[in-house]
């Protein structure tokens, strides 16, 4: 693909630096914070349109972001433009998983609908079909072809019976592998800006991967080896590390400079494993994403980097608008709700 001009991606970045002031954070979250219902939070954030509830709004602010990254296609040149459209697939992979869920318990569509990311038709896959497999094997065969559906074939052909949490993972890694095989594609100075993102990103599922699936769901590093191994050298050194790690604690110390800037402050203060809890690790993992996207997209000034840091900002942003609907949904209060935001609003913690 040419773009129709050299100044096609200029306007684009240009309109995403206009896009990116107006954001949902620093004072403008803080404001949203002190919204006490949903209509009220609906209308402030998306104005004009008709909110029926949270799930609603939810749904609303993924459609707007979809419709953002498709909007975008259209400025760049080939490379580039398949590596920001396969960002859409990750929604896919969400929903495929949520029908795999529905195709093991022989759940109808009706009542899996709600929970589905956008339509299945607008992400390519057909829901009736993969609801009516008579197994996992035909259902991998019935997802479209690409990385995800030969990382879950695979699965199924070197391990008997493998529990749920490997076929998400399995989509999971297919997803990632192919977005890693894309980022690769881009212009040599663009890539290695984007490239932080994008490995903080498969780095923190490969982590993700070992210490739910060894410490919670007790698989072996033979059952998770498979799944990650993803980006090869000193990563597939760290990813060793993390299947030997005895614990939490351990696979957190092992992932600083990885996935984490820093030990969660209970845990560099104590050595206290129940210190190292994942939502403290989750929370420090989003802190370095959200960093290096905001690093992308002031770095790139006017390149595919600073189209794909300003995703991953979007991204943060809706992640944030989620926390806070669900948060009133569940009527929680304004000052647990800002502790839970990226980066966290309320009292100081010891990495920042």
């Amino acid at each position: 693909m040419t773009r129709a001009s050299s100044n096609d991606l200029d306007y684009l970045t240009t309109r995403l630096h206009a896009r990116r002031s107006r954001m949902a954070e620093g004072e403008r979250l803080e404001e949203l914070c002190r919204l006490r219902t949903g209509p009220e939070l609906g209308r402030a954030v998306l104005p004009g349109l008709e909110i029926s509830g949270i799930a609603d709004f939810q749904r609303h602010l993924v459609r707007h972001l979809a419709q953002e990254i498709f909007a975008c296609l259209k400025h760049l040149e080939t490379d580039e433009q398949e590596f920001i459209a396969w960002l859409l697939a990750r929604y896919q992979i969400e929903n495929a998983k949520i029908l795999l869920r529905g195709c093991l318990n022989r759940l109808p569509l009706e009542t899996l609908q709600p929970y589905l990311i956008l339509s299945p038709a607008s992400l390519g896959l057909d829901a009736t079909a993969l609801l009516a497999a008579k197994g996992v094997a035909e259902f991998a065969r019935l997802l479209p072809p690409g990385a995800p559906s030969i990382r879950l074939q695979a699965l199924l052909a070197s391990q008997r019976e493998p529990p749920p949490f490997l076929l998400e993972a399995a989509l999971d890694a297919g997803y990632f592998h192919e977005l890693l095989a894309r980022n690769n594609r881009l212009p040599g100075g663009e890539l290695e800006i984007v490239k932080p993102v994008v490995f903080q990103e498969i780095n923190w599922f490969q982590f993700m991967l070992v210490t739910r699936g060894r410490f919670h769901f007790g698989l072996t590093a033979d059952n998770l080896m498979p799944m990650g191994m993803l980006g090869g050298g000193e990563l597939g050194e760290w990813f060793n590390g993390l299947l030997s790690a005895p614990d939490l604690a351990a696979a957190a110390k092992e992932s600083v400079g990885v996935v984490l800037d820093a030990l969660p402050a209970g845990q560099r203060a104590n050595g206290d494993p129940a210190a190292a809890e994942v939502s403290a690790i989750e929370s420090l993992a989003w802190h370095r994403f959200l960093r290096l996207a905001n690093s992308a997209f002031r770095r790139s000034h006017n390149g595919v980097g600073a189209v794909a840091g300003y995703f991953g900002v979007r991204r943060m942003e809706i992640a944030n608008l989620i926390t806070l609907s669900e948060g009133i949904r569940l009527g929680v209060t304004e000052r647990d709700i800002r502790e839970r935001m990226i980066p966290r609003m309320g009292r100081e913690v010891a990495h920042v």
